[in-house]
């Protein structure tokens, strides 16, 4: 009987998926992936969370309870640091300890260290994952292998500007999922965390939203790595969050294109990267002159008031393409 792994639909899914399905793939594991978000996995994840945590971790404790009953062990990496130098966030270093504290029944979490901050090579993360399911140190590393080729196959269907479900489609099923797009109409940059941005549930459809109205949308996710860095190197210090790097980085590539016509910087409740980097992007924005709507998420959004803000932003990017530009005053 094939072990079944369970990852949920949260956090780094839409980041690492390719690395993480393909290496268990590859060791002979059934993968199976929690759910798209709905209301009842936001509320039993906010039923079973602490009040004093982000809203996308307490969506992903939702989405760990969707896969309780249906795996037989919970894939949670503690991921510590992802690039040299740099940290993620705390809380989501402290994830697998909340997650084993807080639900009871679970079937065995996998939580191996990622911690690159002192290291380039993810090898020893997979060696010591691999380990939990197979002593031939020969189809770890085979394993590890494929899985890198898959990520860097994904990465660059996301560059190529495809966003993750349509990369994943692709990858895995061969299907080049039309992409909505806004044909000849206005660019927009939706700068926020892949987990935010790309949920639809919990983003209320904003990208569907933004297409459907003539929207051609860009995101953080479809430029090189390098290129991020570089911009967000421009910072007077060095910002050890990477997420947070990558979104400043992004917002100061579009902020600065002429194809781009405005900017949308969504951010999650109770997220204190995102308080500054949302405010180091808006005082940017401001500077710049370019449209711009930030976007806050937590769980009581209600879509009629993230309509009418976007209905709004769309009407000031229309003036602005069509109207002179006033005289400062």
């Amino acid at each position: 009987m094939t072990l079944k792994v369970g990852i949920p639909r949260a956090l780094l899914y839409y980041y690492y998926l390719p690395l993480w399905r393909t290496f268990f793939e590859a060791l002979g594991l059934e993968v199976v992936i929690s759910r798209p978000t709905t209301k009842t996995i936001l509320d039993a994840g906010l039923q079973n969370s602490g009040d004093d945590v982000c809203l996308p971790v307490r969506l992903a404790f939702g989405h760990v309870l969707d896969l309780k009953d249906r795996v037989d062990v919970l894939f949670l990496p503690r991921l510590v640091s992802i690039a040299r130098r740099e940290y993620i966030c705390p809380k989501f270093l402290g994830f697998p300890d909340m997650v084993r504290h807080g639900i009871s029944g679970l079937p065995p979490l996998i939580d191996p260290n990622l911690n690159l901050y002192r290291k380039d090579s993810p090898y020893p993360f997979f060696v010591a994952l691999g380990r939990n399911f197979t002593s031939n140190r020969l189809a770890i590393y085979l394993a590890y292998r494929r899985a890198m080729h898959a990520q860097v196959r994904y990465v660059q269907l996301l560059e190529r500007g495809l966003f993750p479900e349509q990369a994943l489609a692709l990858l895995y099923q061969g299907v080049a999922e039309g992409q909505e797009s806004g044909g000849g109409g206005p660019t927009v940059a939706v700068i926020g965390h892949p987990y935010n941005i790309y949920d639809p549930y919990i983003s209320m459809n904003l990208l569907s939203r933004l297409a459907r109205s003539g929207v051609r949308v860009c995101s953080a996710d479809n430029l090189p790595e390098t290129l991020i860095r570089e911009q967000a190197a421009r910072l007077p210090k060095h910002l050890f969050w990477s997420l947070g790097q990558r979104m400043i980085g992004a917002a100061w590539h579009y902020l600065q294109s002429p194809d781009v016509d405005g900017i949308i910087h969504v951010a999650s409740f109770a997220c204190g990267p995102d308080s500054l980097t949302g405010e180091l992007i808006s005082r940017e924005v401001r500077r710049r002159g370019k449209p711009f709507l930030n976007l806050t998420l937590d769980e009581h959004s209600a879509e009629a008031g993230v309509v009418t803000r976007l209905e709004a932003f769309l009407d000031m990017m229309e003036r602005r393409q069509f109207l002179p530009v006033r005289e400062s005053v």
